[in-house]
């Protein structure tokens, strides 16, 4: 990733830029020159001659370190180089600069600034010694950043200092790259889906193209198809041969539901209910397309992430990783919701059955508890971890308040969801696996009871 092309260290037809290198006079530049205008005008009043020539001597250095300055052309090309461009919160980060002289005269000594935001760390500084004309130099520094985000890095600045540190110009490059901080994520363990056909890899459901004879989609035979496939009532119509269309398979879906409303969560920082709720939809995001899950990020505004394919889901029509570095650099930035409700992000979902449901909540009262209830109504499989934001920001709540909190993981029990109570500073992978037991029960309890039901899981998750 480039920082900036050639950049030429002077600006000769400028007289703007004359004035600006005056102002680049250092302190010893200044008292150079101030000393020297002291000693010519003491030489003038005690008429000294030879204190004349040593005050001129003193006025005129800083001037010609100036000039000569001024007039350097040198011409320097920067880059720089992200590895890796995108890092989980917490992990360094390593920025990798380029310099090349690409004048043909050697530079003088070179000092190099690179302007970074301050939560990644104090602006790297590096003193580049002489450059041949044509050479290179290369530097690198770390950043890291507690905080996920998008960060911008640069402009990349040089400053050139004549040999007796009279006077320093600088000169910026205009181009900046930028450093995705993505949530943390945790590695899940494996889940099994009810109604998922053993055979077919996981994540997976098998449907077939036809229905019956009548039904059938025919298309023309290929060179290699199996002559047992060939479709003779489709044949004679068509008078071409004709053959059955093979089993289509099709991704299992999962959505996974991140509640960002303002009024949801209490506290900041990365040890806050909000981030950990943000960390585990990018582990849960994560973890489903490793599964092969064709997967969608949702938010409680019906934003929907990626959107691409069919009903907003990526991993069909996307490559995994793309998929998953799209939605994480959604989850780097995204932030709290001024809405006070999910009735949008049940619109999305009401469209019918959208496979496994996986929501992480923050604090619900009664109307957002019942519409919750109802998503669980539209998806296959529902999983929800609720945070309790008050528990997070100031410990154990009051009493009334955790009897209303229990009162609505309650509800969302009652309408078939599997709810997990995430209590300050929990693991998502102990609670994934407490989920799948709590799931595995419930199918078991179902099944003897012989009730028909079905809470969208066949097994625990192992």
């Amino acid at each position: 990733m480039a920082a900036g092309g050639p950049a030429a260290m002077n600006d000769g037809d400028d007289k703007g830029g004359l004035r600006a290198a005056l102002g680049g006079l250092t302190t010893r530049g200044r008292s150079f020159l101030a000393a020297g205008i002291a000693a010519a005008v003491c030489a003038y009043v005690l008429g000294q001659g030879d204190l004349l020539r040593v005050g001129m001597l003193l006025a005129v250095l800083p001037l010609v370190c100036v000039a000569v300055l001024f007039r350097t052309r040198y011409r320097v090309a920067g880059t720089r180089r992200l590895s890796p461009s995108r890092v989980p919160a917490g992990t360094e980060a390593r920025v990798h600069l380029r310099m090349e002289n690409v004048s043909r005269l050697p530079t003088g000594l070179l000092m190099l600034q690179d302007r970074v935001p301050y939560v990644l760390g104090p602006r790297p500084r590096f003193v580049l010694d002489r450059v041949e004309a044509g050479g290179a130099r290369e530097v690198s520094y770390r950043v890291r950043s507690d905080l996920r985000g998008r960060y911008p890095l640069g402009p990349l600045q040089l400053r050139l200092s004549d040999p007796f540190g009279m006077c320093e110009l600088t000169r910026s490059f205009s181009a900046y790259d930028t450093l995705v901080v993505i949530p943390r994520t945790e590695p899940l363990p494996p889940m099994r889906l009810a109604g998922e056909a053993s055979g077919y890899g996981e994540g997976r459901q098998r449907s077939l193209a036809l229905a019956g004879e009548d039904d059938v989609i025919p298309r023309g035979y290929r060179h290699g198809d199996d002559l047992r496939r060939v479709h003779w009532r489709s044949t004679a119509r068509y008078g071409e041969l004709m053959v059955r269309r093979e089993e289509q398979p099709q991704r299992a879906r999962c959505t996974v539901l991140l509640d960002t409303r303002r009024i949801a969560y209490l506290g900041i920082g990365p040890d806050s209910a909000f981030e950990w709720a943000v960390s585990g939809a990018a582990s849960a995001l994560v973890h489903m397309l490793e599964r092969g899950f064709a997967v969608r990020l949702l938010t409680d505004d019906g934003s929907s992430v990626p959107g691409h394919g069919e009903g907003g889901f990526a991993g069909s029509t996307q490559e995994s990783a793309d998929s998953a570095g799209l939605m994480m650099d959604t989850l780097a930035v995204v932030d709290h919701s001024d809405g006070d409700g999910l009735s949008r992000a049940y619109d999305v979902l009401r469209g019918g059955n959208e496979g496994l449901l996986v929501a992480f909540f923050g604090d619900l009262d009664e109307e957002q508890a019942a519409v919750a209830a109802r998503m669980r109504q539209r998806s296959g499989g529902a999983v929800a971890f609720v945070l309790d934001s008050e528990a997070w920001a100031h410990g154990d709540p009051q009493e009334a308040a955790r009897e209303a909190s229990q009162e609505r993981l309650r509800l969302l029990r009652e309408s078939g969801w599997t709810v997990v109570p995430v209590e300050p500073g929990a693991k998502l992978a102990e609670l994934w696996q407490l989920a799948g037991q709590q799931s595995s029960v419930t199918q078991s309890a179902l099944s003897n009871g012989a009730t028909g039901g079905t809470t969208g899981f066949t097994g625990g998750w192992s």
